[in-house]
């Protein structure tokens, strides 16, 4: 090819001017620490990308929002997994997974819905917001008068599990056992993980199991205003909740919750501070904090990307994808879509009309993100005002690998003074 001259004068080959060619692999590092970049490739070049791994990846907003209401799309073969696919030890995760209320496909996951929300409904979450708040202050009143914190382990992970145990009714003695379980049980959300990590999920699965079974026993026989009552009692005519069902139902909310809520903080304390401006404006007008915990999640979504499995053939974007072909939904990607949300790549904490798909869409829609929400609301109001001087002690935060959640592994902030 013939060099040609450019505005300055100086030489390139068109050739070496072309960008490379587009391969979308979300296990590099570098998707780890910034995959917006290649978000927006995927969204320019191929909307809708068969990559090499085999799997489909669906990127742009009107199509994301599509598939995630699509039928043809089934969560539940999706989440045939590494632990599902294994022998022997690995059955008890492949059974806690077959019975989640989030890997189910109707008619079973229109039922376990149906009974699951008359226990866990708005009035029972919001009911939730003042011991929510005494939980938030008794963990900032525990930090030092100034120095140093990680608001991951000293604040984002301990608030979740207070909540969700105190919502469950699971004493407060054991509430330290349930940050290990709650950890490992965590790994169910990234099938693509290793299963170099299944004795210990497994092992969490079966203890946690045992645990519950003997708390729902007591329950049974000694009702209490807590959760696991709830979810006891609740019934749609003849029809509630088998044992199995009540075991799973409590394990994957405090699994997810625990998820959701760290993540939510963690990602939305990252993205404050490297955003002075807007930290500064929710300091100066804290009613806006409803509106800036919804561009926290659109912002930095902790659910990156959705699961799914084709059940049958269908179109979309302009492409046919087969029956059993995988399918990656990248809600992450499609959050920062400028053809949704004008000036996408920009944190706007009063941004109108924020339809983002953090908490998912259609008949899978995040049942917790009530909870979610109003942790994340209480937490962030709190840190900002009350240790005003937060300042972050790292250029290069680091990033969990797990390719379907985004969350830090720490969160190391310096601060001078409390409020």
């Amino acid at each position: 090819m013939q060099p040609v001259t450019n505005h300055n004068g100086k030489a390139h080959d068109l050739h070496q001017s072309q960008p490379p060619k587009l391969k979308f692999n979300p296990f590099l590092p570098e998707f780890h620490s910034d995959p917006y970049p290649i978000y927006d490739r995927l969204r320019t070049e191929d909307p809708v990308h068969l990559s090499s791994l085999g799997i489909w990846m669906i990127s742009r907003y009107v199509d994301v929002i599509q598939a995630l209401r699509d039928p043809h799309l089934s969560s539940e073969q999706s989440h045939i997994s590494r632990y599902s696919r294994q022998q022997g030890t690995l059955s008890p995760v492949a059974a806690l997974s077959s019975k989640c209320l989030f890997f189910r496909d109707p008619p079973d996951h229109t039922r376990l819905r149906r009974l699951v929300s008359k226990a866990f409904n708005p009035r029972v979450i919001e009911e939730m917001r003042p011991r929510i708040v005494e939980f938030v202050n008794e963990l900032i009143d525990g930090i030092g008068g100034a120095g140093e914190i990680d608001i991951i382990a000293d604040f984002s992970k301990p608030l979740p599990v207070r909540t969700i145990s105190e919502l469950l009714g699971i004493p407060e003695a054991d509430r330290e056992q349930l940050k290990h379980w709650s950890h490992w049980l965590g790994q169910i959300f990234d099938p693509m993980k290793s299963s170099n990590l299944s004795e210990q999920v497994n092992q969490a699965v079966l203890e946690f199991r045992d645990y519950l079974i003997d708390l729902i026993a007591k329950r049974r026989q000694y009702p209490q205003n807590d959760l696991i009552s709830a979810l006891i009692q609740a019934r749609d005519e003849q029809d509630q909740l088998t044992e199995d069902e009540l075991l799973v139902t409590c394990m994957l909310l405090f699994a997810s919750g625990e998820e959701t809520t760290v993540n939510l903080i963690g990602n939305g304390m990252l993205s404050l501070l490297r955003h002075p401006d807007q930290l500064a404006k929710l300091q100066e007008h804290p009613s806006l904090i409803p509106s800036a915990v919804e561009e926290l999640l659109r912002y930095e979504s902790p659910l990156q990307i959705c699961g799914r499995t084709a059940i049958a053939n269908f179109e979309i974007g302009g492409k046919t994808i087969r029956k059993g072909v995988p399918v990656f939904l990248l809600v992450g990607s499609a959050n920062r879509d400028p053809a949704q949300f004008p000036d996408a790549d920009r944190l706007d904490l009063a941004r109108p009309d924020n339809r983002h798909l953090a908490f998912g869409d259609g008949i899978h829609y995040c049942l917790g993100s009530g909870l979610a929400r109003i942790q994340g609301q209480i937490a962030i109001h709190a840190l900002i005002q009350r240790l005003p001087s937060l300042q972050l002690s790292t250029d290069t935060p680091q990033w969990r690998e797990n390719i379907f959640l985004r969350g830090l592994q720490t969160l190391p902030v310096t601060f001078s003074q409390r409020g």
